[in-house]
């Protein structure tokens, strides 16, 4: 398993892939630790998961239009465990979402953690997460604001909310 992740981290690279670099592993219970990015899903065991998710996901089209402007000159760092149901959930649908508004994956950074929510080179270090999935989204280098685990309604109408800076609150604040 290792191997393939090497050999797919270095498939990519030579590719002239324009993504961050990926620097991922698998931990002792077979879990992804490190930046990883899409592509690193799409593989087994982890496209068993992720293919289907992906595929049954359709995000709002009139949420959408409304995000693709306000995701301009955003930064995204993402952390999920593969070992996590909702990371399970939510991760394909992020990337659908991200990919129905033409999002710029350069200014995405997805840490995939083990169940203690770490990783090899600590990514997650100074984020405070508590709970996986968790999307922080950046302007000009500050955080505006974070999605936890699960939408207090949509994936796409809770970003929305938060781009927007209408008093957004994740679903573990009241």
């Amino acid at each position: 398993m290792r191997f393939l992740l090497v050999l797919l981290t270095f498939s990519l690279l030579s590719c002239g892939t324009s993504q961050k670099t990926v620097n991922v592993t698998t931990d002792a219970d077979g879990n992804l630790v490190g930046l990883a990015e899409k592509a690193s899903f799409e593989v087994a065991p982890f496209n068993e998961w992720f293919s289907p998710n992906y595929k049954e996901y359709i995000p709002d089209n009139q949420v959408v239009n409304r995000l693709r402007p306000a995701l301009k000159g955003i930064k995204i760092k993402a952390v999920m465990g593969t070992w996590c149901g909702d990371s399970r959930r939510e991760i394909p649908h992020f990337y659908k979402l991200l990919d129905a508004t033409g999002f710029d994956y350069n200014n995405l950074e997805m840490i995939t953690v083990d169940r203690s929510k770490s990783t090899p080179n600590n990514e997650q270090e100074g984020l405070s997460i508590e709970r996986v999935p968790t999307f922080i989204f950046y302007k000009d280098g500050k955080e505006i604001n974070r999605f936890v685990e699960y939408p207090r309604e949509t994936l796409e109408k809770d970003f929305l909310k938060i781009l927007q800076d209408v008093g957004y609150k994740h679903s573990y604040l009241d």
